[in-house]
């Protein structure tokens, strides 16, 4: 996704810190990492997401005339932060998890490599837009898990999103995690997302019998028809809709499902599937929207809701029951030195890291953080995805992404494909990275 955004989206100490590591001639390589702090309550494993629109945002970076003289005219900055501006590119190298890699707590996501003021100056995009796709990506996945490959999964969440932005990429993320489409038709040509669509109360509201309605959808859209059968009395229209539906079979139009979108959807689906059946539309699937999430269908489906699939939009696009993470980007190395934060209930792990995960019978059973160059038992998950700014691979491949991430999720300790979040998932901290945090604690408590 194009992320040609001003660079001034950023806060302000991001421009005084370049200022004075500038004036201070402080070039040197840093290392920032980017991880979240603690999971959620809710939360047993997150799914790491949004890494393309970073390395997008990192090789695209650049400060327009109006940017620069935005800047000179505040009175703020000197000339020689101008200057620097004017020329910026970022030049670094980024190591990272792949996307639709599961994760834990206090486990780098991504790693940047630059001089101290390219790593710095990128931080608040870059934790914009990792901490959004995160969160949807990981409140997605928790709905592909309760749904159990027995029901479709669409992202309806666009109108309730916070800005469009927020919109598009949750679309992105959701498929990405595992749902199979959005009612978002920007994200079929920018990602290949199949769109999936139905109708509004108000078409229904605005014919005369709801029969009609029907029979005009669907001749309009012979391809694409979904009833919404819940406008008046939903049994009733559900009848209704088997007389449209035959008369439609007449014409070669197939109606492919009927929509639920409020009430109890357990005793409506049971009762709309019996008036389907009873009218020989046997072969009319049930689709639910309103207010759905991983509870509601995980609920619905283990008390046997006859329901084909489901729109999950507000509580996903939102992640309401978790709407932010604790996530930090952290300098952990500068000037070839590991460096570390010992703030109360927020200090770091010093130094470049790698994490790595052991398997047992194709199952994830534990992690280990671990400094980098460091060779434990176990596959790495951080890779290097972008050299002296620019990205490796080219180009990102969403279907291979989506693949990886339900490999991902159908190797997660049993316990957390059922959402339990106990007990949680072992993080272990290697023997190396011990030693180092131990002696860098040392050095500085003598200062």
């Amino acid at each position: 996704m194009s992320t040609s955004i001003s660079p001034l989206l950023t806060d302000l100490y991001q421009l005084t810190m370049l200022q004075s590591y500038l004036s201070e001639e402080m070039h040197e390589r840093a290392a920032f990492e980017f991880f979240i702090r603690k999971l959620p309550q809710r939360r047993g494993f997150l799914l790491a997401s949004g890494l393309d629109s970073v390395l997008s945002f990192l090789e695209t970076l650049r400060f327009s005339e109006d940017d620069l003289k935005y800047i000179e005219k505040t009175g703020r900055f000197s000339s020689k932060l101008v200057d620097y501006l004017a020329d910026f590119r970022f030049s670094g190298d980024v190591h990272a998890m792949p996307e639709g890699t599961v994760f834990f707590e206090n486990e780098p996501v991504i790693r940047v490599e630059a001089p101290i003021a390219e790593a710095q100056l990128v931080e608040t995009r870059l934790i914009n837009l990792l901490h959004f796709q995160i969160l949807i990506a990981s409140k997605a996945a928790r709905c592909v898990l309760a749904a159990k490959g027995r029901a479709i999964l669409v992202d309806f969440g666009l109108r309730r999103a916070h800005g469009a932005e927020a919109g598009i990429l949750a679309a992105r993320a959701s498929y990405m995690a595992g749902f199979d489409g959005t009612s978002t038709v920007l994200a079929e040509p920018l990602f290949g997302i199949p769109v999936f669509g139905t109708m509004a109360h108000s078409f229904v509201e605005a014919y005369n019998s709801e029969k009609d309605s029907f029979l005009g959808f669907a001749r309009s859209n012979p391809g694409n028809t979904t009833l919404l059968i819940d406008t008046y009395d939903t049994r009733n229209g559900a009848r209704i809709a088997v007389d449209a539906a035959k008369e439609l079979a007449k014409e070669g139009i197939k109606v492919r499902a009927v929509r639920l979108d409020s009430g109890d959807l357990l005793e409506l689906a049971q009762d709309t599937r019996r008036i389907l059946d009873a009218g020989g539309c046997k072969d009319i699937q049930i689709f639910a929207s309103g207010n759905i999430d991983e509870d509601t269908i995980s609920d619905l489906l283990s008390r046997g809701a006859p329901i084909n699939g489901f729109g999950v939009g507000t509580k996903m696009d939102t992640s309401a029951d978790a709407p932010y993470l604790d996530s930090a980007y952290k300098l952990m190395e500068y000037a070839g030195r590991p460096r570390f934060k010992k703030s109360e209930g927020k200090a770091t792990l010093p130094g470049r890291k790698q994490v790595f995960r052991i398997y047992e019978d194709g199952n994830m059973v534990r992690d280990k953080i671990t400094i980098e160059g460091d060779r434990l038992e176990g596959t790495p998950l951080l890779v290097k995805v972008m050299e002296k700014g620019r990205r490796i691979p080219a180009e990102c491949d969403l279907k291979k992404i989506r693949e990886f991430a339900g490999a991902q999720m159908k190797s997660l300790p049993e316990h957390l494909r059922r959402l339990a979040t106990i007990p949680a998932y072992p993080v272990e901290i290697s023997a190396a990275l011990s030693d180092l945090q131990e002696s860098m604690e040392g050095i500085f408590s003598r200062r």
